[in-house]
């Protein structure tokens, strides 16, 4: 039986993330946005989930735009739906260029976030953000019984579960795991 597999959202009702797309992301979308999350979806059909959700992508938009965040980096582009969403978030003098970064964003393979993150918190200064997606991993990190697992997310459930649990405890950031879409981890470097 092949399993169907629609955009990851932490919400348990399909109607409800339509209605938040529909109703506040796609508005909002930047035309150059919409074009590249519609291109995915031709290109890439199922794969297209792999991509940020426009309601993800207008919260980066906002958040890098009330940090003022000039310098930014991201790790994991895939089409290229959230850089863009930075990048167009950034102000004129705004760079992305090796030095003291203001904000990160990482979508990339998931066993290597915590190697990510160590390399991270090198590059962003005191204050930056680091944003991990996809940590609620389509609500598996909660489900006690493997078998309910959807295949799909089996393989990289235990690395984001471990991923979690390291940030937990973690005493160098602050941090908040918002549900919106999959899961999006928000680290304040702290020292």
């Amino acid at each position: 039986m092949k399993e169907k597999y629609d955009h990851p959202t932490i919400l348990q009702s399909h109607a409800l993330s339509k209605y938040i797309l529909r109703t506040f992301a796609y508005p909002r979308e930047h035309e150059q946005l919409e074009a590249i999350r519609m291109a995915t979806v031709e290109k890439y059909s199922y794969m297209s989930a792999m991509s940020v959700s426009a309601d993800v992508g207008l919260f980066i938009s906002m958040l890098v735009k009330i940090m003022n965040a000039k310098k930014t980096i991201e790790v994991g582009v895939f089409t290229g739906y959230s850089l863009l969403a930075t990048a167009l978030a950034l102000p004129h003098d705004g760079k992305g260029e090796e030095g003291a970064f203001d904000f990160a964003f990482v979508d990339a393979d998931k066993p290597n976030y915590i190697n990510y993150h160590e390399q991270l918190l090198k590059l962003i200064k005191i204050g930056g953000i680091i944003a991990y997606d996809n940590t609620l991993w389509g609500g598996s990190v909660v489900e006690t019984d493997e078998d309910r697992v959807v295949s799909f997310l089996k393989e990289w459930r235990n690395s984001i579960m471990e991923f979690n649990d390291f940030l937990a405890k973690d005493s160098r950031i602050e941090l908040v795991l918002l549900s919106i879409g999959d899961g999006l981890t928000l680290c304040r470097r702290l020292n």
